[in-house]
């Protein structure tokens, strides 16, 4: 229910209401989610808590996203964790796209389905848009009956507010009226229906839309054709642009059971339980997480590669010496970010895998701490196992603790694991104990086993890796071009290439040192750059994007690549693919020219890096497998792959564990 400048928000069920500073889960008792209110049910019956549309239902069942006509966003989420029962206790009698009213039953759940699984039934309710819309939240106390008043918002603004919602109903409308005129009008329309992101039209002659002017529509991210429809992608406000397509058509346009056909046909297509489609989920999941822990600290990252790439053309040219103090101060601001990657890393992880971000970003402080550093760089070895050095005992055990600076891999491993452990903890120790405890038990069992297990198989596996890439590049030069040219990257995500890293130092650090290795992980650099770059030519609509697209490719080029990779190529899927295979390109060009290197710094900052008296074609040949490089990345990416519409995928994803996907 709501006034002029209050929402009500009502109990989803008969139970004792709690404050959400004491809902037992870090990432609603923190807030990060928003303001709300927890209960703990005495039943399973559960209501509408607003009126509103359906706007988010969770695969697995547990939560349901509601948005009220005046913006409010609310999750209603069901259990602690019940995201791993995969939708068993639940029952749900709404579906995407419908209207509800505050109190009506919209599912249930199996209170000792839940509990007999361990997990906890408290219900929570949140306002996910908190910082638009609250200026403040009233929770009742005691017991509740399910559709009393639970809280009471203050909203923000309110007339604001409502003009705000007029302009966005006029956006709707502006975008539908366009719509209908590009694709022919009411004359050449049969009937339309709309999926999760698209308005799909049956068109009496598909010749008349062109594409191109639809995509210059406000409001579309990009056209379809298939099916015998003609599919406009609009993202998460479809439902408000299908509904002022039917007002300006007339509802016998409208086709409310295909409408319902093809949602369910969309949301099991996205539940593909084959083998191809699980490990396509499973894939797709991974990235997400790792791009998603990434996100944050891109600008970061993109800000010290550009400082870095400064501060090398100052001591080139600038006649800046690298024992200055001035140096020392601004190389240090550039290199912190990354020095202190596993820190940032493990509190970004936590917070997008539900795990407590302090804890974790703690347990990454751990592993980077001076006298574990110190043990890895001090290079004693006391023997050997399964080819890893043996450098410290845990326990009197042997174990070799590799170098943990700069990587993210273990750390997004160590946010799952704590998401794990954490409610495992609460099951046992009492709650006076946990404040100091339960942090205890967990950075002990989290720390150890990324510090004595993990690291050391990324270690033995990078070794392996490295291996194989030396007897690559003693076998065919050309080849190992082609190979770890479209490579390299991908052991960059799971920071497999530190065991490259040391092969490299070593060619270079002799009288005369160069290597061909390090001049084919350049290739890579420009290439993951020149994919970035050909985002920002082909985004339009996207402003953040475009932004973000440009200074990871001046990132890129100044030798840093993460924020090209992790905020732009990965995340749009084909982008990285078709950076990788230009990479590949310029490197098999690279082996084919000999390229060799004679310094460490890469890409196309790292140019002087090529320059050699006695090898003086080399120059030249440098700036030629660039060339090539960045027209091969450039020009794949710019046609096949990256369109804007792969943006949806960002705009439409969920970004929490909790919101079980």
């Amino acid at each position: 229910m709501m006034s002029k400048d209050k929402l009500d928000l009502l109990a989803p069920a008969n139970g004792l209401l709690m404050p959400i500073t004491d809902v037992p889960d870090p990432v609603f008792s923190q807030k990060t989610m928003g303001e709300g209110f927890g209960i703990d049910p005495d039943d399973g019956q559960i209501v509408a808590p607003v009126s509103g549309r359906v706007v988010m239902l969770a695969d697995t069942k547990h939560a349901i996203g509601i948005r009220t006509d005046d913006g409010a966003e609310v999750l209603i989420h069901l259990g602690i964790d019940t995201v791993e029962l995969n939708g068993a206790p639940f029952e749900i009698d709404t579906s995407m796209d419908a209207a509800v009213k505050a109190g009506e039953g919209i599912g249930s759940m199996n209170l000792d389905q839940i509990r007999a699984a361990g997990k906890k039934t408290t219900i929570i309710v949140v306002i996910t848009n908190t910082n638009d819309v609250v200026n403040g939240i009233t929770v009742n106390q005691g017991e509740v009956r399910s559709g009393d008043v639970a809280a009471t918002v203050d909203l923000k603004a309110s007339q604001a507010e409502a003009n705000k919602g007029k302009v966005n109903k006029n956006k709707y409308a502006e975008t539908a009226a366009e719509v209908l005129a590009e694709v022919g009008g009411p004359d050449n329309i049969n009937s339309v229906i709309h999926c999760i992101t698209r308005l799909r039209f049956y068109l009496k002659d598909e010749g008349i839309p062109d594409d191109d002017t639809v995509r210059q529509t406000p409001g579309v991210l990009d056209v379809a054709r298939a099916g015998g429809q003609y599919q406009v992608v609009i993202g998460q406000t479809v439902g408000d642009v299908y509904d002022e397509v039917i007002a300006q058509l007339g509802p016998g346009f409208g086709n409310a059971e295909g409408t319902a056909k093809i949602m369910a046909e969309t949301t099991a297509a996205a539940q593909d339980k084959s083998l191809w489609g699980r490990t396509k989920r499973g894939a797709s999941n991974l990235i997400g997480v790792i791009t998603g822990s990434m996100m944050p600290v891109i600008g970061l990252l993109a800000a010290s590669g550009i400082l870095k790439g400064i501060m090398t053309i100052l001591t080139t040219w600038g006649g800046v010496s690298t024992t200055s103090q001035t140096y020392v101060i601004i190389n240090a601001m550039g290199d912190a970010t990354f020095y202190f990657l596993p820190i940032l890393v493990g509190f970004t992880a936590a917070q997008k895998l539900g795990a407590n971000p302090v804890i974790v970003a703690i347990i990454g402080a751990f592993l980077i701490y001076p006298s574990l550093v110190s043990i890895y760089t001090s290079g004693k070895f006391t023997g050997t196992m399964l080819g890893m050095g043996i450098n410290s005992n845990f326990f009197g055990i042997p174990v070799h603790i590799p170098q943990y600076t700069y990587s993210i891999f273990p750390m997004i491993f160590a946010a799952w694991m704590a998401s794990k452990v954490e409610p495992w903890i609460k099951k046992w120790m009492p709650v006076v104990l946990r404040m100091i405890f339960s942090p205890l038990v967990e950075i002990f069992l989290v720390g150890i086993t990324v510090l004595v297990v993990v690291g050391p198989i990324i270690t033995l596996v990078s070794t392996g890796i490295s291996d194989a890439l030396q007897w690559v590049l003693s076998s065919n030069l050309i080849l190992a071009g082609l190979i770890i040219g479209g490579l390299y990257q991908v052991l960059v995500i799971f920071g497999l290439h530190w065991a490259v890293i040391p092969i490299i130092s070593a060619e270079l650090s002799v009288p005369g040192g160069h290597s061909l290795l390090n001049a084919i992980v350049s290739v890579t650099m420009i290439a993951q750059g020149a994919g970035a770059l050909a985002v920002w030519a082909k985004t339009r609509k996207n402003k953040d994007l475009k932004g973000l697209a440009m200074s990871a490719a001046i990132s890129a080029a100044a030798g840093i690549t993460e924020p090209a990779m992790y905020g732009v190529n990965l995340k749009y899927g084909r982008v990285f693919i078709t950076s990788s295979i230009g990479a590949a390109i310029g490197g098999l060009v690279n082996g084919f020219l000999h390229v060799d290197m004679y310094g460490f710094t890469g890409s196309l900052i790292g140019f002087p890096s090529f320059a050699s008296a006695s090898n003086p074609n080399n120059f030249m040949n440098f700036w030629i497998v660039a060339a090539v490089t960045i027209v091969a990345a450039f020009t794949l990416t710019y046609l096949f792959g990256y369109k804007e519409g792969d943006s949806l995928k960002a705009k439409t994803a969920p970004k929490k564990r909790h919101l079980g996907e």
